[in-house]
């Protein structure tokens, strides 16, 4: 009719044109013009009168929304500027595509409603930093971070407490920085330290809960008991924090946080070790922990942690160090008895799914990755690494949602977040990707600031600023991460993927036959991963390929 309905600032290109056919791409237009104002605070045109702010939305695109609110995803940026084109043609086709890309790049988080303004100590959040090792022998340190260790692992289990990861909490090991400085470098609003002394069967505990806004305790105690009581120890200061901070428990996070452990304390002793090695993830700590793994279980047969222990760790070796066929073998015996012993345990199928995986069972691992998410919703490895699987099978979808999830469950990892860019990547979308690259830098260089020797950060970072196009930055990563682990064969297989990925195939293919020859024996990103294109057809990477059958 040529009259105009609708609310002036909020109308369409064409609808204020009085355009004789409107199609629900205005009904978008409009939408993201209210999502806009309420991100921004302001709606997208402005001008000295209302005229002159409607005129512009016929020849203009709104101020890219960022400018306006930093904190907002480049994803959601780059819908609304497609939302709000002047030609109905630039737009998305239908209000569907416009939502799916609105939450591509979001992190999904609960909707909380709050009938009065919420107070800082409402934030139920939690860092554990690694125990004193307040004994007269040195090397009972591995003790002391083995009870912190646990103490994250049972506090984990619930869902409304958000805890800072071992990897974070432990960067702080042996400083000196304040209360107040480190809850603001994890973002937590609570901080537990305390203290062991073991002489013999005897221990001292001590902990203590700070609230990092004022620097009160909120709970201390000291605990003088038995080496028996261990278990005890470490469920008793769970609750007392629990109990601080004023968290509510369900039936089954109670029974998770308080499942008693029937573990001979001795053979727990050896499992402590065992995970101190673990987490430096090289080839000799990974054998170590193998060791003391084997030794836990020769004390205490029936300890699934044990044999869900070596089975992870055997797999590790068998993929990025030694590709001998024992370790592989390994990896099965020792997850089929974990799973056998404690089917309940979220940590015994995600061991036995990694053992599959090196097996290239992968509807088997499926299936275990699946089991071990719902037993452990908070279990960041399951989410990791069934991601990763999917991103090799390219079925970016499932690996997008996958890591999304672990990146919510560990916001301070940068290895989640890299493999995300590279699953919007392989589904096309390059702003979603470029999104999770960057982030994925800049928990890399918070990670440096706590961890300058932390090859796996530059090794990592390299392939990701080269795909973010700052070469230059990305080859003087790749040489730090060089200079750190020059034989580690992770390490060359990255670097490898880096002058892949930047067209120096000679110098790829260099790197790439020493990964293999120390060791390196991932088969599936051989074949599948996208850095390796520009030399996977070439006769020497299929001798390299080749080379890479298991040795006895």
């Amino acid at each position: 009719s040529g009259a105009l309905f609708g609310t002036p600032a909020y109308v369409s290109p064409e609808q204020a044109a009085g355009a004789g056919h409107v199609d629900g791409r205005a009904d978008q237009y409009s939408l993201a013009v209210v999502v806009y104002e309420m991100l921004a605070g302001e709606r997208p045109f402005s001008g000295n009168t209302d005229l002159e702010a409607f005129s512009k939305r016929f020849n203009e695109t709104p101020p890219p929304i960022r400018r306006l609110r930093e904190g907002v995803p480049e994803s959601v940026e780059s819908a609304l500027t497609k939302a709000m084109a002047p030609d109905p043609d630039g737009r998305y086709a239908n209000i569907g595509l416009f939502a799916q890309a609105i939450g591509a790049g979001a992190i999904a988080s609960p909707i909380v409603v709050h009938t009065t303004r919420p107070t800082v100590s409402a934030a139920k959040s939690v860092a554990v930093l690694p125990f004193t090792n307040m004994s007269a022998d040195a090397d009972n340190e591995y003790f002391a971070d083995g009870i912190a260790e646990e103490i994250i692992n049972a506090l984990t289990k619930v869902q409304s407490l958000r805890v800072a990861s071992r990897t974070s909490s432990f960067a702080f090991k042996g400083k000196t920085e304040v209360i107040g400085e480190i809850g603001r470098k994890l973002k937590v609003s609570t901080v537990l330290e305390g203290s062991v002394r073991k002489m013999g069967n005897k221990l001292r505990i001590t902990a203590q809960l700070i609230n990092v806004a004022d620097g009160y305790h909120l709970f201390a105690e000291t605990y003088d008991r038995e080496m028996e009581d261990i278990f005890a120890i470490q469920e008793d200061i769970s609750q007392a924090i629990v109990k601080s901070l004023r968290v509510i428990l369900s039936e089954g996070e109670k029974l998770a946080m308080g499942r008693a452990s029937a573990v001979d304390v001795n053979a727990y002793d050896y499992y402590l070790r065992g995970r101190k090695f673990f987490h430096q993830h090289r080839r000799k700590s990974l054998e170590y922990s193998v060791q003391m793994f084997e030794k836990a279980i020769e004390i205490d047969s029936g300890y699934a942690l044990a044999y869900a222990g070596i089975a992870v760790a055997s797999s590790l070796l068998y993929t990025y160090f030694d590709r001998r066929a024992v370790n592989s073998i390994q990896a099965d015996v020792a997850s089929r008895k974990a799973l056998e012993l404690a089917p309940d345990l979220a940590e015994a199928h995600l061991a036995r799914a990694i053992a599959l995986r090196i097996g290239e069972r992968a509807d088997e691992a499926e299936h275990e990755f699946e089991a071990a998410i719902k037993l452990d919703p908070k279990l960041f490895d399951a989410f990791y690494f069934y991601g990763r699987a999917r991103k090799y099978q390219r079925r970016y979808a499932d690996a997008v949602k996958l890591l999304e999830r672990a990146s919510q469950l560990q916001p301070e990892d940068f290895q989640a977040p890299a493999f995300l860019g590279g699953s919007y990547a392989g589904m096309g979308m390059r702003a979603e990707a470029t999104a999770a690259r960057r982030r994925a830098v800049k928990l890399i260089e918070q990670r440096l600031d706590l961890y300058p020797d932390d090859a796996r950060a530059y090794n990592l970072g390299a392939t990701t600023l080269a795909k973010l196009g700052n070469i230059p930055r990305a080859l003087e990563f790749a040489q730090k991460s060089l200079s750190i682990e020059p034989d580690d064969p992770l390490v060359l297989y990255n670097v490898a993927c880096l002058h892949a990925l930047i067209d120096k195939r000679e110098e790829a293919l260099g790197y790439l036959e020493r990964a293999v020859k120390n060791g390196f024996g991932h088969k599936e990103s051989m074949a599948n991963d996208p850095d390796l294109d520009s030399i996977r057809k070439t006769p020497w990477f299929e001798a390299i390929a080749q080379a890479m059958s298991p040795s006895d």
